[in-house]
């Protein structure tokens, strides 16, 4: 037999409106009584009904996942950190993939966001750029959190990524093995995380003064078919550099490729290193040195944003606007040996 409000109402000695209070997050109940409620909830594995929660508290519990990213690795990654804190705090998740290239793309996000009537959106970058959207998303009072490689929004509205820091990580690591000559595969530059990228990536060669001149920096579209084309250019030349670095793991896996069919041996005779760290990076062959971006915590931080914006106002959590993405180092970077 399942265990229903009641149920915790009588083990937890109080009455059902307060235990629905606590389900609710409201404010109009002690710490202590909170706390022996969620208590019994967790040993007895009730489960409130979610329309019926949503009835009583005016809030659907579902959130939406906005996004337009052809990375199905990365987008695996988001959901499963959206997931993990949703199913603990009673919400579920609605994904709804869109193409920012449309014209009505934005009214097509609100009328997801209303025909679903969720409780707030998680905006995954590009997309996330979209001033626009995040406007009309406010001028329809509906909540959000962007993911972004660049402070673009209050606190409360983002969670950062210092993808600029992590590149100079990169860079410093590149040089200290001795390169000077460097590749760089960039991705699309009307997108803000190919620009921080770059950016941070040549204002540490500075420090070293190495210089990464025009030549040396192709543009792909952060996908495999053109980092194939972008490696080629770099390498298929008697004076090629002895390292490339991809916006992207994806890009770096096509360098390697390009490499193995030219006879160039990773990390002998070119280092190659890419961004992410997703799940290929450490099964590859060289595995690939990259940046890990913390991008399932990133989903878990913004959902519990999303839900703090439902909490009344002493109940609030203070949660971190950045995260800082880390230089991992693997065998596809080795000592320059020219």
């Amino acid at each position: 037999m399942s265990v229903t409000i009641n149920d915790v109402a009588r083990l937890s000695g109080v009455s059902k409106r307060t235990v629905s209070r606590v389900i609710n997050c409201s404010p109009a109940v002690g710490e202590a009584t909170r706390e022996r409620v969620l208590e019994i909830i967790k040993e007895t594995g009730f489960s409130p009904d979610k329309q019926a929660r949503g009835l009583a508290s005016s809030r659907s519990y579902l959130l939406g996942l906005i996004y337009d990213n052809p990375d199905a690795l990365y987008i695996d990654q988001v959901q499963r950190g959206a997931l993990s804190v949703c199913a603990e705090l009673g919400y579920e998740l609605v994904v709804h993939p869109g193409s920012s290239k449309h014209e009505d793309f934005i009214d097509d996000c609100l009328r997801f966001i209303s025909r679903s009537k969720l409780d707030g959106v998680i905006i995954l970058p590009p997309v996330s750029e979209n001033k626009a959207l995040a406007a009309a998303l406010r001028e329809a009072q509906c909540p959000y959190v962007r993911l972004a490689s660049v402070d673009l929004d209050d606190a409360d509205n983002i969670v950062v990524s210092d993808e600029r820091a992590a590149m100079r990580d990169m860079a410093s690591h590149l040089v200290e093995l001795g390169h000077t000559d460097i590749g760089f595969i960039s991705g699309p530059q009307h997108f803000r995380s190919s620009i921080e990228r770059l950016a941070g990536f040549l204002a540490e060669l500075q420090v070293y003064n190495v210089q990464l001149p025009g030549s040396r920096i192709v543009e792909g579209k952060n996908n495999y078919e053109s980092g194939l084309m972008c490696a080629q250019t770099l390498l298929d030349t008697p004076n090629r550099p002895t390292a490339i670095v991809a916006n992207n793991d994806e890009m770096a896996a096509a360098a390697l490729r390009v490499a193995s069919n030219l006879n160039i041996k990773v990390p002998d005779d070119l280092s190659v290193a890419g961004f992410d760290d997703n799940i290929l990076a450490s099964r590859i062959i060289p595995s690939l040195t990259t940046i890990r971006r913390p991008v399932y915590n990133m989903a878990c931080l913004a959902v519990q944003k999303l839900i703090n914006k439902s909490r009344a106002t002493k109940e609030k959590l203070p949660l971190q606007k950045t995260v800082t993405p880390t230089l991992v180092k693997r065998e596809s970077t080795g000592q320059c040996s020219e």
